[in-house]
């Protein structure tokens, strides 16, 4: 009799805001002016002589004084204000909160190479490997082993000794003011949205994210702060969040305006040694490629980027059967029907039924 071992690994089956600003228009009431002619016609004077034959009187006569009604003209002139209205700049809707007024720690660029370490609350796998923190680059990276503040793209896969994340890998120090900025949440409603993203581009896991991290660079083309604050110049703005529930981890990158920018540019991830990878873009002679990033996507968003950068915990069973052909097993339509038994039959020993199965080997042995 023949017995055949198939080794099974369970992946448990996990399954991810716009905010309208009105702006405040003030109009300023219209002045009014008022002019009052006022025009008095005095009373003329008549002397009256009545002459008779016999007696000759003179007559004086006063009659009555009449004053004129004054006669009173108003003039009104209105004068029309527009108030000019400034509308506020709002990121696109893709993006995540950031910024000051969502909360964020913010580093106001200076001009130099920077960055700022980050300690996680709450660890994050990245490929396997689990980091307790993060820097935040000024130069739109983040890296997981240590900072990397200087900018040298160089394109995927560069066989490097870092993790990171390069949602737009430039000197972006160059081109004028510039802040970067970060917030880690665990509760609230950008994880209810980091859930409701994932999910739908991931579907089938049941996915619930528990922990976000979010990190922004926001650059204009200015020394005007009033430039800057309004985005009334050139601009480069992206952003990276990651999203994890314990155990699966995502990355989703996005991209608003970009303006061109004469340095070398990359986007995408890496890691150690490039097992893991992807590029989003790169160009070594100048980044005047980038405004069109706004438009791509591998989501169906455009702006948007989303991958998953972690699968998540995995148990390995062996099962052993008894069947009749060791080469009907071996046909993908036999053996994902095998697998459904399997799964069931662990249902019905109490395992959760919020994981996958996947065939890892198939070995034949003998009795």
């Amino acid at each position: 009799m023949r017995y055949s071992v198939v080794f099974v690994f369970i992946l448990p089956e996990t399954t991810t805001e716009t905010t309208s600003v009105t702006p405040e228009t003030t109009t300023t009431p219209a002045p009014t002016t008022t002019l009052t002619e006022t025009t008095t016609t005095p009373a003329p004077t008549t002397t009256l002589t009545e002459t008779t034959t016999e007696t000759t009187s003179e007559i004086t006569a006063t009659p009555e004084i009449t004053t004129a009604a004054a006669e009173t003209t108003t003039l009104t002139t209105t004068v029309s204000t527009t108030a000019a209205t400034t509308t506020p700049w709002t990121a696109p809707a893709i993006f995540y909160p950031f910024g000051a007024k969502a909360g964020d720690i913010e580093i106001l660029e200076n001009g130099g190479d920077t960055y700022y370490h980050v300690v996680f609350s709450t660890p994050f796998t990245y490929f396997g490997r689990t980091y307790n923190s993060i820097y935040v680059n000024n130069n739109g990276l983040l890296t997981f082993n240590h900072s990397l503040p200087e900018t040298n793209p160089y394109p995927f896969p560069a066989y490097g000794a870092v993790d990171y994340i390069a949602p737009l890998l430039t000197d972006l120090n160059d081109l004028g003011i510039g802040k970067y900025s970060y917030q880690e949440y665990t509760s609230g409603s950008v994880l209810t949205r980091a859930t409701q993203d994932i999910n739908q581009y991931f579907p089938g896991r049941d996915f619930t994210a528990s922990w976000v991290f979010v990190a922004t660079w926001d650059y204009v083309r200015t020394w005007d702060m009033n430039v800057f604050n309004q985005h009334s110049g050139p601009a480069i703005t992206v952003q990276a969040v990651l999203i994890s529930d314990g155990g699966f981890s995502y990355i989703q990158i996005h991209y608003g305006d970009c303006a061109g920018i004469p340095a070398a540019v990359g986007a995408g991830y890496d890691t150690k040694g490039s097992t893991d990878y992807y590029q989003i873009h790169y160009d070594p002679y100048g980044g005047y490629s980038i405004p069109n990033l706004k438009n791509t996507t591998n989501v169906g968003v455009p702006g948007r980027w989303a991958f998953l950068v972690n699968n998540g915990s995995e148990t390995v069973i062996g099962v052993q059967m008894k069947l009749q052909s060791f080469s009907n097993l071996a046909q993908r339509e036999n053996s994902d029907a095998v697998l459904q038994i399997i799964k069931q039959e662990l249902i019905k020993y109490g395992v959760s039924s919020k994981f996958e199965l996947k065939l890892r080997k198939l070995q034949k042995i003998n009795p």
